[in-house]
């Protein structure tokens, strides 16, 4: 003041006299020296000196003795703590919490209490649950597929499950259906090699390889469901399932079919029953094929293939065809069980016919046993609905083993008389070795005129009945009641039975055009003319059956 009013004079010059005090206030905010202790001093805006504390703490030292301890220092607006020094709690040395509310931790909302804007609750969000990235005080629901993350902040999706190809399952079931393509392309090669043998003729060459086209595409189904599911690989999945099977099934209806027409139209006529030869059992069986195609195109349509993501649990996350979830494979099987039924009713109706003339036998093995492995798939299918590793593999061992068991029952024995005994792989042997009347005893073989041992069954049990004008029915009751009339007509019915081997005999020889019968020429159904009344009905059978 005294150097803006007195320009540098000394002392009081006239303008300072008098002083005017807000002039001289304005003046004194403003004076800045250096104090006593070596201090910058001014007056801040507020007309007070800086704000310089020490900041003392009175804490126990030792046991019993109490001491004010410099603990830090307030400089002139910064605060400087030593907090080693600083003694809160016995044993504590962080400072109380001094909030309303402390915040909520991870996985925590919360809710405020009323009329209190800095008080509230913590609740926990549950376990599928995690706090609402824009509001705090509410939890959200992780969508299906995913799981809160460990800090419950996010949700993220969970692993995908489906059946690994590199898994034990696939690798077992793959290993088991290998092994069956194996053994099914040996068993073609030796039916390929020995094409027209009496035993492959006979048990229809066309419809065999039908079949085992069928069981090969029933183990390479295996391949197909252990594939990582996608649109095109379910389509195939639920095309080649039940596919494979009617191709399988289709081929043994055709057959049983063929035969129970054959034996039961000789009980009822000489001529040879219709659509018989291997071009119409290709017809039939192809149109039962069809069918199924049929099924699986307009099931395509309706409802296409397509891999979904399935959610059995809120932990699951399965990756499956849209088939699995609601079980509707069973659209896909429920034509071939239907195969598989009627299959089994014509084996029944047919197992008492010869087994040299037929398979009956063999196909109704297989039925029987097939009817059982299904029976046991069925509960385990739907009660795997949540592992999806046992539910495929079951389907695929299920199939591959419905395959196993046809190879097995029908074509075992076929190669063991091709490989193993090839003497009996002609067409004499074709013939049974024992004769079985209809409802009589057992009679010992005998031998025709050509020295080939042959029997009768082709008169009687190849048709079921015998012609009534030979009288075999009296003659072949074994009760004890009609012990002295059997005994009287042994000799009658021993000639009888001489002259139905020879007769017998005659018909294979010649059952490609014509059979000899008491020095009479009969033109069979393989020649121009259908055979007459006069035709023993047994003769004709014999010569459909062997074709």
């Amino acid at each position: 003041m005294h150097r803006d009013v007195c320009h540098g004079r000394h002392g009081l010059c006239d303008a300072m006299k008098p002083t005017k005090g807000t002039e001289l206030l304005r003046y004194l905010r403003k004076v800045e020296f250096e104090g006593l202790s070596g201090d910058n001093f001014r007056f801040d805006p507020q007309g007070d000196g800086p704000a310089r504390y020490n900041i003392i703490h009175f804490k126990q030292v030792s046991q019993g003795v109490f001491r004010w301890v410099r603990v830090g220092e307030y400089w002139e607006g910064e605060l400087r703590l030593n907090m080693s020094e600083i003694q809160f709690k016995l044993g504590h040395p962080q400072p109380p919490e001094s909030v309303c509310s402390l915040e909520c931790e991870l996985g925590q909302a919360k809710k405020y209490l009323e009329g209190e804007s800095c008080c509230w609750h913590c609740f926990n969000c549950t376990q599928y649950q995690i706090r609402h990235p824009t509001d705090e005080t509410q939890c959200q629901l992780c969508p299906q597929g995913t799981v809160p993350d460990q800090r419950h902040t996010k949700c993220e999706p969970i692993p995908e499950e489906y059946l690994r190809a590199d898994s034990g399952w696939a690798i077992g079931a793959m290993a088991f259906s290998a092994t069956g393509i194996v053994v099914t392309a040996l068993v073609a090669g030796v039916f390929l090699r020995h094409h027209d043998t009496p035993v492959v003729r006979a048990s229809g060459r066309e419809l065999s390889y039908i079949l085992l086209l069928g069981i090969f595409l029933c183990y390479a189904m295996t391949f197909v469901l252990v594939l990582k599911p996608s649109d095109i690989v379910c389509g195939l999945q639920r095309f080649g399932a039940g596919f494979s099977f009617t191709v399988v099934y289709a081929a043994l209806l055709t057959k049983t079919n063929r035969i129970s027409r054959i034996f039961n139209a000789g009980k009822r006529t000489a001529k040879r029953p219709s659509f018989i030869s291997p071009r119409s059992q290709l017809i039939i069986c192809s149109g039962l094929t069809g069918f199924q195609v049929l099924i699986n195109a307009v099931w395509m349509v309706v409802s296409p293939p397509s891999a979904v993501h399935h959610y059995p649990t809120r932990d699951d996350n399965l990756l499956v065809c849209s088939s699995s979830v609601n079980a509707s494979y069973m659209i896909s099987f429920s034509y071939p069980i239907v195969l598989i039924v009627i299959c089994t009713l014509y084996a029944v109706l047919t197992r008492k016919i010869p087994e040299a003339f037929n398979e009956s036998k063999y196909i109704g093995f297989t039925m029987y046993t097939t009817c059982v492995i299904w029976l046991a798939f069925v509960p385990i299918y739907f009660s795997t609905a949540n592992n999806i590793a046992i539910r495929i593999t079951s389907m695929s061992v299920t199939i591959s083993m419905s395959a196993t068991v046809t190879v097995a029952c029908l074509f075992t024995p076929k190669l063991y008389i091709i490989l193993v005994r090839p003497e009996r792989n002609v067409r004499q042997s074709m013939m049974p070795v024992r004769y079985s009347a209809v409802r009589g005893p057992r009679h010992q073989s005998i031998s025709g005129p050509t020295g080939v041992t042959s029997s009768v069954v082709g008169a009687g049990n190849l048709l079921g009945v015998l012609p009534p004008n030979h009288g075999m029915e009296s003659g072949s009751h074994s009760d004890a009641g009609h012990s002295t009339n059997a005994a009287n007509n042994h000799s009658s019915t021993s000639k009888q039975l001489t002259t139905r081997g020879t007769q017998t005999l005659n018909c294979v020889n010649n059952a490609e055009k014509h059979v000899t019968i008491n020095n009479t020429t009969h033109t069979m159904g393989n020649g121009p003319h259908r055979a007459d009344r006069t035709t023993p009905r047994w003769c004709v059978a014999l010569n459909v059956g062997l074709k």
